[in-house]
Parts: structure tokens; C-alpha cells; sequence
């Protein structure tokens, strides 16, 4: 949340912003980390309005030429394009938010568009990277086991490291190979796994019970429906930064460079996907990606097949 000394903000702005920041939580299933970006954006304009001696004027006052003073002013900053974008994309949210509770019944952004950045291309690992990784780890400790499984599941159905995690045993059909995530927003989409997967998942939900180290109260040694897939060695759900570590770990045990991260699986599941001629439509579904804008960024990786399909299909060829 956003605080303030109450002497500086006598129009409920505050109270608006934290009203804001709980509806993220509440009702758009936001996560901790986006709701944390929303509140520093907010954060970052506040202390823009209250440097100018200008909070009176926030929310209902904001007009164009103050916002593009903030801009001014974070470009003096040394603030980078893709972070002003984001600023603005949270201050179009909360103005949004205002509208929808009838509190304004405009936004200050319209006409006001993100500044141009340049497009990065997505950091993927080759087959050959993947299969090194994943096979590098064939011990037979209940750890080795999980670990395969994690990045078997990883690659294999391309889920983000916080869908992975948040997974409990009712939302993985180990007969049809299908595992059930809940994405951004808490929207639910079915994935297929993958036979590699699906069986590193059923050889792990086997040992799984040892990782609670004989204590039946832990979630590890539970099979109801809502109990954690993956466990850390205190019995207790696995978190994000622990898949982090074990990416770091399995990659040097393999020989292979290390930066390599649990979405870099994922980018490296989309990229080979589009290269054995999967449709972009389809891999957009199976990221869960809400516009296809977000999924094209890997058509530039695959040039490559690109030249396939124009030999294959183009009669001047």
C-alpha cells in the first residue's frame, strides 16, 4: 500500500488507492508481485504530485500536461522506457478502476500512449539444451525425483514457475496426462504434459509422501485434493524462489551455461512448439495468453521454419 502523512492528502486519495490495490487482490486475482508494480507506479506519481506541492489535484484533477511533467520528470530520473510504460499502464488501471465505482467518469490517459520499446527476443534453450538438462538428473533420492518432474513439467507443458507451484493433487490427471492451472486473473485453462512428463509425475507422486520425512501432519504426506504436487524438504508447498535455485543447481550439475530460468523452460516450450509447425493460435492457448500480440514475439524466433514453409508451399521456390 501507498503511505502517506494524512496532513498531505485530505481528498481520500489514499483511501482510493488502497480500495484499488484490494480490488487487484479481490477480484482480479492479481498476484503479490503485480500488485506490488501497481502500488510503486502509484507510488511514483504521488511523490511527483507531492514534490510539485500539486496531491490536492489527485485524483480527480489530473490532466495531460501534468502527467506528461511526470514523464519529464521520470525521463530525468533515468527511468527507462519499458518502466515508464508500465507507470502509465498502472495509472490507466487505478483510473479505470475510478470509473467503474463511479467515483470519475474519465481518465486523465486517454490519447496518452506507452512509450515505443524496443522488442526483446526471448532468452530459449535448443532440444538438445533441454534433453541435457532434464536427463543430467537421474539420481534416486526423492529430490532427484522431484526435480525431474519440475522441469518435465516445466518444458513439457510450458506453465509458468508460479503455476507450477501453486498446483495441488487434484488438479493433476495422472491418467490422461492433463494438469489444470490456474494463470493470471485465476483464469483455469487444461494442459496437456506430455508422456515424459506425465511419467516423471507419476514415479514423483509415489516418493512425494517422503519429502514430509515421516510425519503425517505435513502437506507432503497428504493426498487430499487440495494438498501441494511439488513439496520442499520441510514437507511444506515448494515456492517459487526454490525452483529458481534448483534451475540454478540441476544447470551446472549439467555442464550447461548458467541464466537459464524456469521461463526461459517455458519460452524454450513455445519457440520449439511454432518450429515443429504447431499453429500460433494453439500455443497461444497453451500459455494462456490473453492476446495473441503477447504470443507473436516467438514467430521471430523460428526463421528457420519460416524458410520450410516458403519452400514447401511458395511455387516460385
Amino acid at each position: 500500500m501507498i503511505a502517506r502523512e494524512p496532513s498531505r492528502g485530505g481528498n481520500g486519495s489514499e483511501q482510493l488507492v488502497d480500495q484499488f490495490l484490494s480490488y487487484l487482490a479481490a477480484e482480479r486475482g492479481c498476484s503479490p508481485h503485480t500488485i506490488k508494480a501497481y502500488s510503486e507506479d502509484l507510488g511514483a506519481f504521488v511523490t511527483f504530485l507531492e514534490g510539485r506541492g500539486d496531491l490536492d489535484a489527485f485524483p480527480h484533477r489530473i490532466d495531460r500536461l501534468r502527467l506528461r511533467a511526470f514523464l519529464v520528470d521520470q525521463t530525468g530520473k533515468g527511468t527507462g522506457k519499458r518502466t515508464l510504460g508500465r507507470r502509465l499502464s498502472g495509472l490507466r488501471s487505478f483510473y479505470k478502476f475510478l470509473i467503474k465505482r463511479k467515483v470519475t467518469d474519465h481518465s486523465p490517459l486517454e490519447g496518452i500512449h506507452n512509450p515505443k520499446t524496443p522488442k526483446t527476443l526471448p532468452k530459449f534453450l535448443t532440444e538438445s539444451e533441454v534433453r541435457t538438462l532434464v536427463e543430467a538428473v537421474a539420481g534416486s533420492s526423492w529430490m532427484d525425483v522431484r526435480d525431474r518432474a519440475l522441469l518435465e513439467l516445466l518444458y513439457g507443458a510450458g506453465v509458468r514457475v508460479s503455476e507450477l507451484v501453486g498446483a495441488n493433487l487434484e488438479d493433476f490427471d495422472t491418467e490422461r496426462g492433463l494438469l489444470l492451472v490456474r494463470g493470471k486473473g485465476k483464469k483455469e485453462r487444461m494442459l496437456p504434459v506430455g508422456s515424459c512428463a506425465a511419467q516423471a509425475m507419476g514415479t514423483w507422486l509415489l516418493r512425494r509422501p517422503e519429502a514430509a520425512g515421516g510425519r503425517a501432519d505435513l502437506p507432503a504426506a497428504q493426498q487430499s485434493a487440495t494438498a501441494p504436487v511439488f513439496a520442499n524438504r520441510f514437507g511444506t508447498r515448494l515456492d517459487v524462489r526454490s525452483v529458481r535455485r534448483i534451475l540454478v543447481k540441476r544447470l551446472a550439475a549439467a555442464g550447461l551455461p548458467p541464466g537459464a530460468t524456469p521461463h526461459t523452460l517455458r519460452h524454450s516450450f513455445a519457440t520449439h512448439l511454432l518450429d515443429r509447425g504447431a499453429d500460433l493460435r494453439s500455443v497461444q492457448e497453451l500459455l494462456g495468453h490473453a492476446s495473441l500480440s503477447t504470443t507473436q514475439i516467438y514467430t521471430h524466433l523460428t526463421p528457420s521454419r519460416l524458410k520450410d514453409i516458403y519452400n514447401t508451399a511458395h511455387p516460385k521456390a
